[in-house]
């Protein structure tokens, strides 16, 4: 059984030591047990006493031991009367192993002759002198590499199990090298900006070394970086009352320096170190889309927008906001104007297109997400909120040149978090409307061209020969295009493709009223003229498919979505799907996937509600939503074998996708889970609501993935809403089923038994089995966490007898392990673990994976209060590998969470601490914050036990902070643990 004897290095598989040459060359280790090979084939090393001679051998690294020497090294100050015998014995033996060449007698004594690249101690010597130099070069990345290597090279305790003084001096030497060794590979990580991830690591080597200063004054730097300031100063206060208690000393000056700039909130302190390691380079973005080879006139703006970027250079942070109608060129400009100031931000440029123009803009800190990313930040640094976000943003610009390129805006106020906040970078932003209210940002209004620039520019794109010989023709063309660059460009491009019309066929097709919308240079209009004569161009399959697509919400569409909706079979849907997109009327997002511009869809909309009657459009929409409910039953079907939600739901029309295995469709449902939400907030038509609350119910495992568990509340709080506004019971009562799960999710305890309390009368009055299970069932739930144990086993009592009365048996086996931890709860362990049990026989029986972790999960709770903590590890740690591999993440977290529960009761406290660690870095942003305070409080509990008192209280106080605003039970539990710190 292991021991609480502090972390273990994560190294891979130990092997011998790689030595260029003959494939029988010998090899040997002692970082580790001491062991030889030849070649891949490994060599008996014989006796612990013999082990012991090759030790002390290889670790002279070739020079002579004399006889007098290796019997110090055995047996000290009392050798027996036949050492010198016993040590030829062992030499013997040895030589007949390595070889005569190998092992060498001479000068009375023994040497064993071999390259340095033999042993891996001298290996991890050498690489270790290179990650000095590294370091010493600035080349800290370098230097990291090299002594992870190092510290790779160790397979447990070096020289274990070897016998004598001197291995025991030895092995002391070592093992002190690898600490100091990890100490510099944890001050690298801190220089790079990696104290997030140290903060676990560190936690558990203060643990198990608690007088190591260095370990200690690491950890503080982590934990401040990573904005835990009074967990910080609370090591400093351990420390300082442990070195007294145990050795009657102060702090080194060093710590207590450090303590003091935390206290000063030393601006200093909180950054990594100021100069980047050289390779990797720092990472420099350019995202810049390609710039267009027939960019035309716009000189004067070209000229403005460019003298406004250059003076980033100086002392001011240059903003500039291009302006005009859809369709005016402000994006072409932009990215030409931002292509050419390139050279005056060597530090990159940034790109987004907002979505201004659409009915969802892009939310600001989605945006500033993908920004610190493509800057460099490691997601687990990245802050949750908006405020926080912004402002890591502009902490990482700071110093650097940077040109972001904001396309397609809403509004200022959209914006105004993605500005940076320092002189040398500078924003270029295009919008529909003026930035009035931006301060201090240059306007331009973009209009559309001269005549003279708009005939250049089709002149350019369909060429010099065609257009020469029908200027007149051409003049009208760009005239009858309202002079708009977009309309040019897409009439000069058709033009461009069909060689067999003239110019004056295309000016032809233009003037005819019935080909043109009257209001071309009416505003916004003039965009979906300019559209007009690409739609125009289109055959009826194509027209078609054209304003049917545009129908959907999603932000882009698959193949087989496309299919379903346009009612063909995927080859055909491809054949017209592809052809939109080289009229560039329809994007490519990526292979199998396409996408509208905001604008165009707006445009393909207005065409359907002209040309296309309205059961049409209905019909669309509804096949549609009949793919993904059909495809996402099918997935929901995978993940919970004989699930009744296949006999209960709403019939479809139209089939779906099948799936070979559960991991490529769990691949598909998180691949259109945006579009699939957005197909669900649409579908308000007569009949369509059952089915999207439907498809809603059968993509639960989006709402407890974190990626998506807001879009899915907020499409649960829509479909509610509907069937409410529908006067539809057994609609809203599913819907509210789904919403309890987002808000269980998301720790909304109150509002989620609101909802299923409600679900459950309307699912009685219209005798809808599905609520009828599952409301009663999530009300166990709410029951448990709110500790009102009673009440919550006779809820689950209750859907334990719906389920089986449904022949729900998933059903059953989750009520089954909901009721083992209400049983659990109440004291009754026996039949907690019987609970659980039954639960999983379920489960495995019918072969569900997702929801077996779950049984798992609950027996592992049941298994750790019955003291059987092996055993509640084996099925805690089963259940964690399934939740990773099924991308729940709050799942995961909880897993985590609860090992650190086991740890703390089995007696490690190092390793729960690690865990909890773990536990809160994974449920960062999801689980809500009553799971944060349980994860806090253990996480104080283990870190008291280790002799870390100060920061186990700012833990509680910030639990107990959480308990209070929510009014939970746990309240006197943290509260009887602050005792001692607790005023009055």
């Amino acid at each position: 059984m292991d021991r609480d004897n502090g972390p273990r290095v994560r190294v891979p598989e130990q092997r011998a030591p790689e030595k260029p040459g003959t494939a029988d060359a010998l090899r040997f280790t002692v970082l580790g047990p001491v062991r030889a090979w030849r070649g891949s084939e490994p060599l008996s090393s014989g006796s612990p006493q013999q082990r012991a001679l090759l030790a002390a051998l290889l670790l002279r690294e070739g020079r002579t031991a004399t006889a007098s020497e290796l019997i110090d090294a055995f047996w000290g100050e009392d050798p027996p009367s036949q050492a010198l015998a016993t040590i030829r014995t062992y030499a013997s033996r040895l030589r007949k192993i390595l070889g005569q060449d190998t092992l060498v007698s001479e000068s009375g004594g023994y040497a064993i002759r071999t390259d340095r690249a033999a042993l891996d101690l001298t290996l991890a010597q050498d690489l270790a002198g290179e990650a000095e130099k590294a370091r010493a070069a600035g080349d800290r990345c370098q230097a990291r590499t090299l002594i992870n290597k190092v510290l790779g090279l160790w397979d447990g305790e070096a020289l274990a199990s070897v016998p004598g003084p001197y291995a025991d001096n030895q092995r002391t030497r070592l093992e002190e090298w690898r600490l100091q060794l990890t100490e510099a590979r944890l001050d690298l990580d801190l220089e790079v900006g990696c104290h997030a991830e140290a903060v676990s690591e560190l936690t558990a080597l203060t643990a198990a070394h608690p007088l190591r200063e260095r370990l200690r004054e690491l950890l503080m730097v982590a934990l401040y970086r990573s904005g835990r300031q009074a967990e910080a100063l609370a090591v400093y206060a351990d420390t300082r009352r442990l070195l007294a208690e145990e050795l009657g000393v102060d702090p080194r000056p060093e710590l207590a320096q450090l303590q003091q700039r935390i206290l000063r909130a030393d601006e200093e302190l909180a950054r990594p170190a100021d100069e980047p390691a050289p390779a990797p380079a720092p990472l420099r973005p350019a995202q810049l889309p390609a710039t267009v080879p027939d960019f035309t006139g716009r000189s004067a703006f070209v000229s403005e927008l460019g003298g406004r970027l250059a003076t980033a250079e100086g002392s001011v942070m240059a903003v500039s906001a291009v302006a005009g109608i859809g369709g005016v060129g402000k994006t072409t400009l932009a990215v030409h104007v931002a292509h050419q100031a390139r050279r005056h931000f060597p530090d990159g440029q940034l790109y987004v297109d907002l979505q201004g123009a659409g009915a969802r803009a892009a939310e600001p800190e989605t945006v500033l997400g993908s920004f610190l990313r493509a800057l460099g930040t490691a997601d687990s640094a990245i802050p949750d909120t908006l405020d926080e976000r912004a402002a890591l943003y502009r902490s990482t610009l700071d110093g650097r040149r940077i040109l972001i390129l904001l396309d397609n805006a809403h509004d200022a106020a959209q914006i105004r978090p993605l500005l940076p906040g320092t002189a040398g970078c500078a924003a270029l932003v295009t919008s529909r409307v003026r930035m009035v209210d931006l301060a201090g940002a240059h306007l331009v209004d973009l209009d559309v061209m001269s005549p003279e620039e708009a005939l250049q520019l089709f002149t350019r794109i369909v060429g010099d020969e065609r257009v020469g010989a029908e200027r007149e023709a051409a003049l009208d063309v760009v005239a009858a295009c309202g002079f708009l660059p977009l309309a040019i460009r897409i009439a000069a491009s058709r033009l461009a493709a069909r060689r067999t019309w003239t110019v004056s066929v295309l000016a032809a097709k233009l003037a005819d009223g019935r080909r043109r919308l009257d209001e071309l240079q009416a505003g916004d209009l003039a965009v979906k003229a300019t559209f007009e004569l690409g739609y125009g161009q289109l055959e009826p399959a194509q027209a078609r498919a054209f304003r049917l697509l545009g129908l959907a919400d999603g932000p882009d569409i698959s193949l087989a979505a496309a299919a379903a909706l346009l009612n063909l079979d995927p080859h055909a849907a491809e054949d017209l799907l592809e052809a939109l997109v080289d009229t560039s009327l329809v994007e490519s997002a990526a292979p199998g996937r396409y996408r509208y511009h905001d604008l165009v869809r707006l445009y393909a909309r207005a065409c359907a509600e002209r040309d296309e009657e309205p059961v049409e459009r209905e019909s669309a929409l509804s096949r549609l939503l009949d793919f993904y409910l059909a495809t996402a039953a099918g997935v929901y079907a995978l993940e919970r074998p004989g699930d009744r939600l296949a006999d209960h739901r709403e019939p479809t029309q139209y089939s779906g996708l099948t799936f070979a295995d559960r991991h490529s469709a769990q691949d598909w449902l998180y691949t259109e889970a945006n579009s699939l939400l957005a197909c669900v907030r649409q579908s308000s038509g007569a009949g369509a609501v059952r089915r999207a609350v439907d498809l809603l119910w059968a993509t639960k495992d989006l709402a407890e993935s974190g990626a998506n568990s807001k879009q899915y509340e907020a499409a649960a709080i829509t479909m509610r809403d509907l069937a409410r506004s529908s006067d539809d019971a057994r609609a809203e009562g599913r819907a509210l089923i789904t919403l309890t799960n987002a808000r269980l999710v998301a720790g909304r305890f109150d509002q989620a038994e609101r909802d299923a309390q409600r679900a459950m009368r309307l699912a009685r009055a219209v005798d809808d089995p599905l609520p009828s299970c599952w409301a009663p069932n999530d009300l166990g739930i709410i029951a448990l966490y709110q500790n009102r144990h009673a009440e919550g086993e006779a809820y689950l009592e209750q859907a334990i007898a719906n389920f089986r009365a449904d022949g729900n048996r998933p059903g059953e086996a989750s009520a089954l392990c909901n009721l083992s931890r209400i049983h659990l709860a109440m004291g009754n362990t026996t039949s907690a673990v019987a609970l659980a049990q039954q639960g999983i026989d379920i489960y495995d029986e019918l072969g569900h994976a997702l929801r077996g972790a779950n049984g798992r999960y609950a027996l592992g709770l049941a298994l750790t209060q019955s003291g059987r903590f092996a055993d509640a590890t084996e099925q805690l740690h089963d259940a964690l590998a399934v939740f990773r591999d099924s991308r729940q993440r709050l799942w995961e977290g909880m897993a985590t969470f609860r090992l650190a529960e086991v740890d703390l009761a089995a007696g490690l406290p190092a390793q729960a601490a690690t865990k909890s660690e773990q536990a809160l870095a994974i449920l960062r942003g999801i689980g809500g914050e009553w799971r944060r305070g349980n994860v806090l409080t253990v996480l104080g509990r283990a870190l008291s036990e280790i002799g870390q008192p100060g920061r186990a209280q700012v833990c509680w106080r910030e639990a107990l902070e959480i308990y209070e605003t929510l009014g939970s039970a746990e309240i006197e539990t943290v509260r009887k643990l602050l005792v001692p710190t607790l005023p009055g």
